[in-house]
């Protein structure tokens, strides 16, 4: 007995959560290495620009940060939820002022020289730090109607300012994030049933809007963003009236708007159980998949090709072995901060992995959701890493 609480205090760090994140940063460089190797300007350019050269220097970056904020105590960040918060709000409003475009005109980076900073990344982080330390206060608080309307402030402000960019995907995690972080801390469940409806009324409003409202009556979303959902459902918008040519034309765009996600479709099924080897895949190396997309929105797609069921089930195993670690550092944490710290980042990971992966193989909308550690993306890497050094945060100063 006294051997093993002298363990306890002495394990410092969850080797669970450790295997996970080596598992997955060795195949996010070894098949973003694949993804990059096959545009055909790979061999004319300097090998520090290629995308798996950078992401690794992002990797090192990223377990530095994630280090020092496994060594600082997390009530100790804790205290500074509001700063952090407040910062990534006055991010997401320089974005929208200040950011660079980098296709379908939405303004999402800030430039820094060479780098680009992707605000979004850092809100969910600061967002999820907040909204901890303001639901750690005592259970009987939570039963006021001020608190919770509060907490949604929390959420819906840099959901807007998100949506504003536009980012639909980043902004639509806020909210099962929140939800699930007030379900840990004890909020009403009147108050979450009222709010899962009202998150249902919204998405049913703008799936009818796509689909059935006139063009004058229409919810103000990026052209793109409503091709998506037409893709997903199946259907395309050509109007009764519409002449020959329009009708082609949209016809059209249609298409191009579904190939993205049949060809992603195609590699993962193409796979087989052991895949077709490391830059062997067709659809990644002869362009199919496209490659503006291939290292980061699909990366899930290059795996499954080249490495096929045993890849994909690779994977999923190492996100399970992080996700349920985390679940159980939030069990084992000191205070109702520490908890809800964990919850939160288990929560996020989990919403990215399943929309990523679910846009993969057809079962979500596509959107800019990265998969964490694997898709191409520093600010991505970065935030993962730091959210990931907060669970070890709790796991090290966790009850004894």
């Amino acid at each position: 007995m006294v051997g093993t609480a002298v363990n306890q205090r002495e394990q410092r760090v969850d080797w669970a959560v450790v295997i996970g994140l080596i598992g997955l940063m060795a195949l996010g460089a070894v098949f973003i290495a694949s993804a990059s190797l096959a545009k055909e300007s790979a061999n004319r350019i300097a090998w520090y620009r290629l995308e798996h050269v950078k992401q690794i220097i992002w990797y090192a970056l990223g377990i530095a940060m994630a280090v020092a904020v496994w060594l600082t105590d997390y009530r100790r960040l804790a205290r500074w939820s509001v700063v952090i918060y407040w910062f990534s709000i006055v991010l997401l409003v320089a974005v929208l002022f200040v950011g660079t475009s980098h296709g379908w005109g939405a303004r999402r980076w800030i430039d820094f020289g060479p780098f680009q900073f992707q605000p979004s990344e850092f809100a969910k982080l600061a967002f999820l730090i907040m909204m901890a330390n303001y639901l750690s206060r005592p259970e009987a608080e939570l039963q006021r109607p001020g608190v919770f309307a509060a907490a949604m402030g929390m959420t819906l402000l840099p959901f807007v300012l998100i949506i504003k960019e536009p980012d639909l995907g980043s902004a639509l995690v806020l909210l099962p994030t929140g939800i699930a972080m007030m379900f840990a801390a004890g909020v009403p469940t009147r108050f979450l049933l009222r709010l899962a409806g009202g998150v249902g009324l919204v998405i049913a409003l703008i799936l009818v809007d796509v689909f059935f409202a006139p063009p004058q009556w229409r919810i103000p979303l990026e052209s793109y963003q409503r091709k998506r959902l037409m893709v997903y459902f199946g259907v395309n918008s050509v109007p009764k009236t519409a002449s020959t040519e329009e009708r082609q034309r949209v016809l059209k765009e249609f298409r191009d708007a579904a190939h993205s996600v049949q060809q992603a479709l195609i590699s993962v099924g193409s796979g087989g159980m052991i895949g077709k080897g490391w830059r062997k895949g067709t659809q990644n190396a002869l362009g199919y998949l496209p490659r503006a997309v291939a290292h980061n929105d699909f990366i899930f797609s290059v795996i499954a090709e080249e490495s096929g069921f045993v890849g994909s089930v690779t994977v999923i195993t190492l996100y399970s072995l992080i996700l349920f670690s985390g679940l159980r550092i939030a069990g084992q944490a000191r205070d109702r901060l520490g908890r809800l710290l964990a919850v939160g980042v288990v929560s996020l990971l989990f919403c990215h992995v399943g929309i990523n992966i679910g846009m993969n193989i057809r079962l979500t909308p596509v959107t800019g959701i990265p998969l964490p550690l694997l898709s191409y993306g520093g600010t991505s890497v970065l935030c993962t890493l730091i959210a990931i050094g907060l669970l070890q945060s709790v796991f090290r100063h966790r009850r004894a």
